[in-house]
C-alpha cells in the first residue's frame, strides 16, 4: 500500500509539471506575447559584434563602407541606455539635460557624432535593427555614408525590458 502511495504521489508531481494545455500568454489582440529576450552576463562582445556584422552587411548592400566599434561610443551608448531606464522614457536627452553630443564628448570620443538611434523594447538586437531600418530617420543614421565608427550598448531591466542605444560617428 505504501508503495502505491509513493507511485501516485510521483505521478501527481509529474502531472503538475505539464499544465496539459497551451500556456502561451496572449495579448489583448489575441496574439502571443513575445518571450522575454534575456541577455546573460558575458554576452556583451557577442551581441555587439553580431550587431556590427548586421549593420555592415546592410551598409554594404547600400554601397556604404563598413564601420568599426569604438570603445568611447560604446561607453556613451551604455551610459545613455541606463539613463533612459532610470528616466523610464526613450528619448535623446539625458536626465541631466545632456545631448548625444555632450555624452560622446564626456566619453572621450574625438570624432564627429553623426546620429543616435534608441529603442525601448523587449525585442532582440536584430529585431530592433529591423525596426530601425523600417523608419527613414533611424535608417539614415545607420546608412550614413560618412560613418566609420559605431557604438552599441543596452541596459536590461529585471522585467526584461531593453533600452538600446546605437551611435554612429566619423
Amino acid at each position: 500500500m505504501g508503495r502505491l502511495v509513493v507511485i501516485l504521489l510521483g505521478l501527481f508531481a509529474l502531472a503538475a509539471c505539464d499544465p496539459g494545455y497551451d500556456s502561451t500568454v496572449l495579448d489583448s489582440d489575441g496574439k502571443p506575447l513575445p518571450k522575454v529576450y534575456r541577455i546573460r552576463p558575458g554576452q556583451t562582445a557577442e551581441i555587439q559584434y553580431r550587431m556590427l556584422d548586421a549593420v555592415n552587411a546592410l551598409r554594404a548592400s547600400a554601397g556604404a563602407g563598413p564601420v568599426q566599434l569604438d570603445p568611447a561610443l560604446n561607453a556613451a551608448a551604455a551610459t545613455h541606455s541606463r539613463d533612459m531606464s532610470v528616466q523610464n522614457r526613450p528619448w535623446h536627452f539625458g536626465s541631466d539635460g545632456s545631448s548625444p553630443l555632450d555624452r560622446v564628448q564626456r566619453a572621450g570620443y574625438a570624432g564627429t557624432l553623426l546620429g543616435e538611434n534608441i529603442s525601448e523594447t523587449f525585442e532582440t538586437e536584430m529585431q530592433t535593427l529591423a525596426a530601425w531600418m523600417e523608419e527613414q530617420g533611424t535608417r539614415e543614421v545607420l546608412m550614413d555614408p560618412r560613418a566609420t565608427k559605431m557604438g552599441f550598448a543596452w541596459h536590461q531591466e529585471r522585467s526584461g525590458k531593453l533600452w538600446w542605444t546605437l551611435l554612429m560617428g566619423t
